[in-house]
């Protein structure tokens, strides 16, 4: 399909470049060593829908789905039904980030899985696409994320803006684009009809609501939406990333976007330079700046044989952009009301990983919010913040003793570990499905050199609670 192009803008827009190569991409153009983590992707986003699946924000998505009118695009897994694309998208992005548990880029805090899986399979399921060509859309969805967000990296969440609703809807459409098989234009066109779909307001962080989860959801439903009406020839502007009215423009106004140069931000190095293989799997229910300190203080405790008697207390370093989302308000996180609180507390989380030697989705529930040597504990675990910080995911954890002395550890992301991904994703569907379903799909996903996509679609009509 081909949709109408942009003529006259100077230059060559940097949204036509990325929808060039998006177009163009085959997976025969994937190197070897990008290939597995694709399966992983999908068998983490397929665990999280399974784990967020009996969450009431589930249900409300479902609930609205269905009211929105019957068709037989694309399956919902677990629940059977079939729905629009779009709206099967929706569906499995709000559902899969709504437990907070899915992967991030570090520089901008975007979480690609939940938008660009969900809208790979359910376009793709539409559209009757071969392994392949899902694969490849799955790549080319996380590599237009990455480098959106690399843009501002953490400023859109400086300015109240929640990044992956800014830039999920770019990666969808490129993701449903490269799955329908439009040619350059068109997908050019998506991304740029993608621009007047982005957005989504920090505003949960105060009071713990579901507009984050949200986000997801209706950026790949934009993002589909996006790419359809460009199939049927709906321009969309060019200069969408770098013209004068471009997203940077608008949302971060007045600051200094790239100086490197925001073109070869967005399009340097593609297809040698894979970007997209830099988002970090989550492997705890929680903001990833949150993951390492749980990362060291399970290992410290481990090490040292300690039990939560033996923590005093304890500070974490952390940088200032990251203090704002986890460690403030201090009192509302150290006791946090909601789900959503906890997700987005540090002491609160780092209190159980201390106490229990883990952080499971358990951790979440009423029952852990209210216990009381955990809020003892983490009532007495303070930050500091450390303007030097904030490259990464970086910090440090110092844990005071209760028979005297400290302990100190720098903390960072760890690599993918293949095996903690499939332990998660067994947890995960293990809460909502029985073993064979949970094995059935997790030999789809990563049983071969590709996901047996068909196969998954199958199985979304048969697994069942």
């Amino acid at each position: 399909m081909t949709g109408a192009s942009n003529d006259g803008a100077p230059g060559r827009p940097a949204a036509r470049v990325l929808a060039d190569w998006t177009a163009g991409l085959r997976w025969a153009d994937v190197p070897a060593a990008q290939h597995p983590p694709i399966g992983l992707r999908v068998l983490d986003t397929l665990g999280l829908i399974l784990a967020g699946s009996a969450t009431d924000a589930a249900a409300a998505a479902r609930q609205v789905a269905g009211r929105q009118g019957v068709s037989d695009e694309a399956g919902i897994l677990l629940e059977g039904g079939r729905t629009a694309a779009a709206r099967a998208a929706f569906v499995h992005g709000v559902t899969a980030h709504c437990r907070d548990f899915d992967d991030t880029f570090q520089d901008s805090v975007v979480h690609p899985g939940s938008v660009v899986v969900p809208t790979a399979l359910a376009v793709g399921e539409s559209c009757g696409a071969d392994d392949a060509d899902i694969a490849a859309a799955i790549v080319a969805g996380y590599e237009v994320a990455a480098r959106l967000g690399s843009v501002a990296g953490r400023r859109f969440h400086i300015r109240g803006l929640h990044a992956t609703g800014v830039v999920g809807p770019f990666a969808a459409a490129a993701a449903a684009g490269r799955t329908m098989g439009l040619d350059s234009a068109a997908i050019a066109d998506a991304f740029g009809l993608a621009g007047s779909m982005a957005g989504g307001l920090m505003a949960f962080v105060a009071d713990g609501s579901w507009s984050k989860w949200l986000h997801a959801g209706w950026a790949a439903h934009g993002g589909i939406v996006a790419a359809q009406m460009a199939a049927q020839g709906f321009r969309g502007p060019a200069g969408v990333l770098d013209g004068r009215h471009n997203l940077y423009a608008a949302l971060l106004a007045g600051e200094d976007i790239a100086p490197a140069g925001l073109t070869e931000v967005l399009t340097g190095g593609l297809g040698s330079v894979w970007r997209g293989a830099e988002a970090h799997f989550k492997y705890y229910p929680c903001a990833h700046v949150i993951q390492p300190y749980l990362d060291a203080a399970i290992d410290l405790r481990r090490e040292r044989g300690l039990a939560g008697g033996d923590i005093a207390g304890g500070v974490c370093r952390i940088a200032p952009w990251a203090a704002q989302i986890v460690s403030l308000p201090r009192g509302d996180k150290i006791r946090p009301a909601s789900e959503m609180a906890a997700i987005a507390s540090l002491p609160y989380l780092l209190a159980v990983a201390l106490i229990d030697g883990a952080v499971t989705l358990d951790a979440l529930e009423a029952a852990a919010r209210a216990d009381p040597a955990i809020l003892e504990l983490a009532a007495h675990l303070n930050h500091e913040e450390d303007p030097a910080l904030g490259q990464g995911f970086d910090g440090v954890l110092i844990l005071d003793l209760s028979e005297g002395g400290r302990l100190e550890r720098p903390v960072s992301s760890a690599p993918p570990d293949p095996d903690k991904v499939l332990g998660k994703f067994r947890a995960n569907a293990g809460r909502a499905v029985a073993a064979p379903d949970t094995e059935a799909l997790e030999q789809a996903a990563i049983g071969g050199p590709l996901p047996d996509f068909a196969r998954l679609f199958a199985l979304f009509g048969s697994v069942s609670a």
